[in-house]
This record gives structure tokens, sequence and C-alpha cells, in this order.
């Protein structure tokens, strides 16, 4: 009975994919990937200065854990208000459409980035630059909680049912690009200048650089139409007038099982991508080490991402998610004991492992499977909503949960170890409610 239902839905699905110009999808997916990277790389790049030199130069103490606690803690306060974000501009998103949505929070958080970079630090002008720089950083929070779900819908409503989850990989890449772009160049700079001279400005210029790229987004982004879904939408009058109340009326339940995925993903990349940094230099590794560390984690990451997303166009999005999710709650034990064992070659190793292997099994199909819960009328605010709570509970906290756990428990990392566990099984209980769509047609 399911199939001979599936089966017309499915053949008028693959009728109008053949009405999309292949042009148009590779510049949707072009737009989708400079977009993200772009967002990705601001956004990331205050995580990594946060956890290397903000403790020092914005929330001086005469206790390094409490600078290093206040610089996370201003890290994941942007996670607080990306759920506001999520709701203001996916309500933009649903209501006038995705391109128009997405080039107001590229702007946002290009402004904001830049800003950064220019604030004056607390020996300069005390207690307003901890403030100053805190403000901005709530800015780009605003601005990917809109960007994500913009982004993403970019590349799923313009990709071929049978190629959803490669075509959702791709922007969920710019998350691994843009760490590593952010790592490249903070890692350039403290190699060829004096630890002095970082401190004193070096470590501004990689926010100042991100105004060229986010000129160069700008540009890609207008050259995109609208997506095929919402164009839908427009032509049927279907929009709704207030996404957010239909959404949390009638597809709460998808809601809370995205929070609930989001969990293992979020935990794990703050793990693998922020935290291993200030872990590894607390452990007497070289910032610049550790910095490459990730930096080829998130380059090797990169193809993985692609090969799981076409992986789950053939296996289903579901069965991959809770595999990769079991693989990350086996391995965290072992990736805190092979960093300690003092060696470069293990530590890197035990980076590479997690978030080159490990990660990207969820990682990859993440976007695409919080897509295909929602319609199209709501669907911006669907997986804004939920990938951006899920985010505010876990990922932004995540640094600082491990930090404050370390120290509490003398340096132990069982604990921390034993949080990204539990973080594992909401996902799993999450993920098992749902009916995997992959290869279904998106908006019937």
């Amino acid at each position: 009975m399911n199939q001979t239902i599936a089966s017309p839905g499915q053949g008028m699905a693959a009728s109008k994919e053949t009405l999309i110009p292949q042009s148009d999808r590779r510049r949707a997916l072009m737009g989708s990937a400079v977009g993200s990277t772009i967002e990705w790389y601001d956004y990331f790049l205050y995580g990594t200065m946060s956890a290397t030199v903000f403790g020092k130069l914005f929330f001086p103490s005469g206790d390094a854990v409490t600078s290093q606690l206040l610089a996370l803690a201003s890290f994941a306060l942007a996670f607080l208000i990306r759920p506001l974000g999520g709701i203001v501009f996916s309500h933009i998103g649903d209501r006038i459409g995705r391109k128009k949505t997405l080039a107001m929070t590229l702007g946002i958080m290009g402004v904001s980035t830049v800003l950064i970079g220019l604030t004056p630090t607390y020996a300069a002008i005390g207690l307003w630059a901890p403030v100053i720089l805190t403000l901005l950083r709530l800015l780009q929070g605003l601005a990917l909680g809109g960007e994500w779900g913009g982004g993403l819908l970019l590349a799923v409503e313009y990709s071929p049912a049978r190629r959803r989850g490669f075509y959702g990989a791709v922007p969920q890449i710019g998350a691994l690009i843009g760490l590593a772009l952010g790592n490249l160049v903070t890692s350039s700079l403290s190699s060829g200048m004096s630890e002095e001279a970082f401190l004193s400005w070096g470590w501004r210029i990689p926010f100042v650089l991100s105004i060229v790229l986010v000129l160069i987004g700008m540009w890609i982004r207008n050259n995109v139409d609208e997506t095929p879904s919402f164009r839908k939408v427009l032509s049927t009058r279907t929009e709704k007038k207030m996404p957010l109340v239909e959404t949390m009326t009638k597809h709460w339940r998808a809601v809370l099982v995205v929070i609930g995925a989001k969990f293992v993903e979020t935990s794990t990349f703050f793990l693998f991508a922020t935290y291993a940094v200030s872990y590894l230099v607390q452990l007497n590794f070289a910032r610049v080490d550790a910095l490459n560390m990730v930096l080829l984690a998130a380059v090797l990451g990169s193809p993985m991402m692609l090969l799981y997303g076409a992986l789950s166009d053939r296996i289903g999005r579901k069965k991959l998610f809770m595999f990769g999710t079991v693989a990350a709650m086996a391995y965290v034990l072992p990736f805190f004991w092979l960093m300690n064992q003092g060696s470069a070659w293990l530590a890197c190793v035990a980076v590479v492992i997690g978030f080159s292997v490990i990660w990207p099994t969820y990682g990859s199909v993440l976007g695409t499977f919080f897509a295909e819960s929602f319609p199209p009328d709501v669907r911006y605010t669907g997986v804004s909503l939920g990938y951006q709570v899920g985010a505010a509970i876990v990922g932004g906290p995540m640094p600082l949960i491990a930090t404050a756990l370390m120290a509490y428990y003398g340096g132990s990392y069982l604990p921390v170890g034993l949080f990204i566990i539990g973080c594992g099984v909401i996902s799993l209980v999450a993920v098992s409610r749902t009916q995997d769509r992959s290869g279904q047609s998106l908006d019937d």
C-alpha cells in the first residue's frame, strides 16, 4: 500500500525536477556553500580566539582559568540568541523568501565580525571592552540563527530527490571549511610573528579580512534565484501569516526531534573543533600545533561529508545518523586518552578520527534530515528553531561545561566523556522516533 501511494508522488516529483536547469542547481549549491563558509568562518573565528587569546585581552583576572571561563562564556552567549535569530529570520524566509533573508544575515554577520577586529581591549577602555565584544558576539549569533536554515534550504530545495543527501551535505561542509580558513589564518599569523605582536594586533587581522569574503558571498548569492519549493508556496498562496505559530501547533513533535538529534552533533563538534584547542594548550602543546591539528581534520573531513551525504541517499539518513552517534559515544573516552599521551602525533590522530571520520557521519545528513521533517511553508522556521534551540542547550556551552567539569574534578576527563555519552543517548532516542524520508518527494 505504501508503495502504491509513493510511486505517483515520486513520478510527479521526477517530472518537476526536469524543469529545473542543472545550471540553476549548480549556482544554488555554490551560493549555499560559499555563504555558509563565510558565516561559519566569522563565527568560529571568535571561538578560536576565545579559546586562546580573548581571556587575556578582554577578561583579565588574577586566575587564568577564570579568564578562560569568562571568554568561553561570551562564546556561549551567542548560542542563547541564535534561536531568536532563527525565529526572526525564518519568519521572513517563510514569508518573503530564502534569498532576501540570506542577504540580511550575511550582511549582519560581516559587519559584526569586522567590528570585533576593531574593538579596543580591556587595557585600553576597561569594562567597555568585554561589553562591546559580547554585544558584537550576540549579533553574530543573531545572524547565524537565520543563516543556517536558509543556506541549507537553498541547497536542499534545489536538489533532485535521489541526491538530496549529497546536496544537503554541501552547506554543512561550510562549517568545516570556515573553521579551516579561520585556523589557517590564525595559525599562519601565530607562527609568523611574535607572541607579543599577535596579542597586540595580529589577532585582529582575520576578523577585518572577513569583509572581503562577505562581499564575494553577496555577489554570488545575488545571482541565485528563489528556491523552487518557495516559488511553489508563493504560486499556490499557501505561505503562513505566522509560521512560528503554525510550526508550534502542528509540527511541535518534529521540532522536539530536531532539538534532540542536535545534541550529539553540536556537542561533539565543539569538543573536536573548539575545546580540543584549549585542552591541548593546557597539555603544553603549542597553540600553532593545536590549531593545525584541527585545520588538518577539517580539511580531511570535507570530502568525507560529501561521501557520507551520498551514502545516505543509498542506505537512508536515519541509519547513518544512528550509526555515527553510537560511534561517537564509543570514541569519546579514547579521544581524551590519546591526547593525554604527550605525543603530538597521537593527539593529531585523535582529532582527525573524531572530526574527520566520526562527526561527518551525522554532521553531513543533519540538515537534510531536518528539512525532510517539515512542509515547505514552515520549513525554514521548523529547521531553524529546532537546530538553534538544540545548539543553545548544548553546543555553545560545551567548551564552558567541559572546562568547568575538568576544573571541578581535578583535571579528569571522565565527566566530560560521560556528558558526551549522555548527549548521544538523547539523540538516539529522538532519531529512533522518526521515519526516514530519503528519496521521497520533498514538498508533496
